[in-house]
């Protein structure tokens, strides 16, 4: 009797300093979200430890013209933490036989030009199809995501009319959230059903997700939505997506929902059999190179753990879902306004997840003795050859540097920076990435800076791929492209033919066998190489 008693002291002792643990580790949450004021736009936050929710709660005001507290009922956007279900959607239709991952998508998306390449299903999940981003395209058009009302039908449109991708498929990484358009409309065209009809039935139900549905229509009433919010100097204007394009973001959901998604899918219960280890699952690069984005899933590591996330962004609302599998631990996030630290969430990760990282020293190599006057050899200006970018090498301190980096010297020839590669030949440069992506820069000339040398410039150009039209003036001693009364962006030169525009746009001019100007190619993050021709005068 003495032993049970004794045994039963010690597991309540045991229970008591765990549960002592939590209250204090709940506590440091409190205290990290405790700069959403309750009466300013806000957030949820929702914690799961063994497919047990530990902590739910929610922060500051879901709409601000009525007063309406935002709670963990209140429906809010996810942005791209979206993209997970629309890949489940196209994986369920490929266990069920519809379509394969290998198919190319102008099998179902005829419209799309044959660029030359097969673009595949699965370059469509992993981003390596090469599509421009529409979004971006129409920010170049003067028309950026939610001042039009946007559909996938738009975004198809879009995306047709480009006549170039910004890379082979299957070279590169470039996030685009035409990619999932696409997958929206192949799951309409091959069932018939939209993509928020399909994932209703076969994921959203299943999975007991009571509280989430897609902003396929904007202007339909969903009970609870909290408002969508930009801070700004003066105070808060509403933000929200006033768009019915869908697929890439969208999802009108909880935080506590969300949880039930990811215990939903690493229970192995979607698909049967399970389709985990398929989502989940990276793919590698023409060149070998492992692509650590999955199907709507960064996979990565954390703290020596795998780490398993996808963040958010759509007009002011913000999102953040995270699964550490190896530690049974999922946490979610949305907010209402768009001044949103995601340390934060970093901060609670941490709580919770032991650093069991283990730092290696690495080896640096020894440097290659290079007086000022053989560092001289190098610098000048450089031209990405993929984007356009100008990278100027100079001279700073007995150092041979770009504005951000030092290089290091290696070799005669070769350098390091930032622990990435650089190699010199007589066109120009290779810079080797960490993930060892090549980039090769050719050398090019020095611009000029007179008003001639501008004046050449000036004209009317015009684009099939974003259907607008740029003037380019003189305006206070500066090139600027008149985009539309309210709108002129002056840009910077760089090289020769080279500029940057104020959103660090990339802008270089084409010329003919003759040296005639004949247009220019305008380069943003997920849009390169955007064609506008000079229309004659």
């Amino acid at each position: 009797m003495k032993k049970i008693f004794a045994l039963f002291a010690f597991v309540l002792v045991s229970f008591c300093t765990q549960a002592q643990t939590l209250q204090d580790t709940l506590a440091q949450i409190d205290k990290i979200f405790s700069v959403f004021q309750p009466q300013n736009p806000g957030c949820e936050l929702a914690i799961s430890r063994n497919g047990v929710v530990i902590y739910s709660k929610a922060w500051g005001m879901a709409d601000l013209e009525h007063q309406v507290r935002l709670t963990t009922a209140s429906v809010t956007e996810a942005g791209s933490v979206s993209k997970q279900f629309t890949a489940a959607a196209i994986l369920l239709l490929a266990q069920q036989g519809k379509l394969s991952l290998n198919d190319d998508i102008r099998k179902y998306l005829p419209e799309i030009p044959d660029y030359g390449s097969v673009i595949r299903i699965s370059n469509l999940l992993h981003h390596t199809s090469g599509l421009r981003d529409w979004g971006s395209v129409m920010d170049i058009a003067g028309w950026p995501r939610s001042t039009k009302t946007y559909s996938n039908d738009d975004v198809l449109y879009i995306v047709s009319h480009q006549k170039d991708l910004n890379n082979k498929p299957g070279d590169e990484f470039i996030y685009s959230n035409s990619n999932f358009n696409m997958q929206a409309l192949i799951v309409k065209r091959i069932t018939g059903m939209e993509l928020a009809e399909f994932t209703r039935k076969y994921i959203f139900e299943p999975a007991g997700m009571t509280h989430t549905q897609w902003r396929d229509n904007f202007k339909r009433i969903v009970l609870n939505r909290a408002i969508a919010y930009d801070k700004l100097d003066t105070g808060y204007q509403t933000d929200m997506p006033n768009e019915y394009a869908y697929g890439n973001g969208g999802l009108l959901t909880t935080a506590e929902d969300l949880l039930k998604w990811n215990e939903y899918y690493w229970s192995g219960k979607l698909g049967s059999p399970s389709l985990l280890s398929q989502q989940i699952a990276v793919d590698h690069l023409n060149n070998g190179t492992e692509n650590a984005y999955a199907m709507g899933l960064f996979i990565q590591k954390r703290r020596g753990w795998d780490y398993v996330n996808h963040n958010g962004a759509t007009a002011g609302y913000r999102s953040f879902l995270l699964c550490y599998p190896q530690l049974k631990l999922s946490i979610a996030f949305l907010s209402n306004v768009s001044d949103v630290d995601f340390g934060m969430i970093h901060r609670v990760e941490d709580l919770f997840v032991p650093n069991k990282e283990v730092h290696t020293a690495q080896a640096t190599p020894p440097a290659y003795p290079m007086s000022v006057d053989q560092l001289k050899a190098f610098t000048g200006w450089y031209r990405n050859q993929k984007t356009g970018n100008g990278l100027q090498l100079m001279i700073k301190n007995d150092t041979l540097r770009t504005a951000r980096f030092k290089l290091r010297p290696v070799g005669r020839n070769s350098f390091t920076a930032n622990g990435e590669q650089v190699i010199f030949n007589d066109k120009g440069l290779i810079h080797i990435s960490k993930t060892k992506d090549t980039t090769v820069y050719a050398a090019v000339k020095v611009a000029d800076n007179g008003e001639d040398y501008l004046k050449a410039y000036t004209g009317v150009y015009y684009s099939s791929e974003t259907e607008s039209k740029y003037i380019v003036i003189l305006k206070n001693g500066k090139l600027t492209l008149h985009i539309d009364p309210l709108n002129d962006e002056p840009i910077n030169p760089t090289y020769y033919d080279g500029f940057k525009g104020f959103d660090d746009d990339d802008i270089y001019f084409t010329r003919d066998a003759g040296n005639k100007i004949t247009g220019f190619k305008i380069s943003v993050d997920r849009a390169r190489n955007v064609t506008f021709v000079k229309m004659q005068q």
